[in-house]
């Protein structure tokens, strides 16, 4: 994995997002304001996330994007650790329950195994890939976001998705993240630390 300098050029105006879930695509379009944030082409294919880590997916999809559009581009890839099951799901987060597990299955699965109240971490990694200058050896750079809190005993509020419900964080331990207002969750949500990090690396 190549990762750029601590310093970088100026910002593109426009960034490519290597993703197909309308979730993130929502909330990165609001956390990396002002710079526009444009879907992913139909035609683009992402690479499996076989990595062993966020940043290796993350990269793996933002390179592939980058490539086939030659356009400045970033992927992300995130999850929640439980300390009850050594770090689970991590990186198998989206397919916890199964290959093609839903939110709700994911969900359901972490609340049986996890004891309510033990330790929960959200994780985010955002690569950037920038092709523009050099299409063979393009600018690679990675930032980390992380939220900490506990498993709540069951879900709670209509909010956010994924292992919300059921995320109760630091900052507010009588309020799961899918009963935060969107202001409040990416104040401190592990995708809103990690796109600010890049927001202040993209400006220098």
């Amino acid at each position: 994995m190549t990762v750029a300098p601590d310093a970088a050029q100026a910002p593109p105006a426009r960034l490519l997002l290597a993703t197909r879930n309308a979730h993130k695509a929502e909330e990165f379009a609001a956390l990396l304001a002002p710079y526009a944030v444009d879907p992913l082409p139909e035609e683009v294919v992402l690479p499996p996330e076989t990595g062993t880590t966020f940043a290796e997916n993350a990269l793996g999809k933002a390179r592939a994007a980058a490539a086939a559009t030659g356009l400045v581009s970033i992927g992300d890839d995130s999850g929640i650790e439980s300390e009850a099951l050594d770090g689970a799901p991590g990186v198998y987060s989206a397919r916890f329950a199964g290959p093609r597990a839903t939110d709700a299955e994911n969900l359901a699965k972490l609340l049986r195994e996890a004891p309510a109240g033990t330790g929960l971490a959200y994780v985010c990694a955002i690569a950037v890939v920038d092709p523009t200058d050099d299409p063979i050896r393009p600018h690679e750079h990675v930032v980390l976001g992380r939220c900490t809190g506990v498993l709540a005993a069951e879900p709670r509020g209509d909010g956010g998705f994924g292992y919300d419900p059921a995320f109760v964080p630091d900052e507010h331990p009588d309020r799961t993240m899918a009963e935060l207002t969107p202001d409040e969750k990416h104040a401190i949500s592990h995708r809103g630390r990690a796109a600010r990090a890049l927001l202040r690396w993209l400006t220098g």
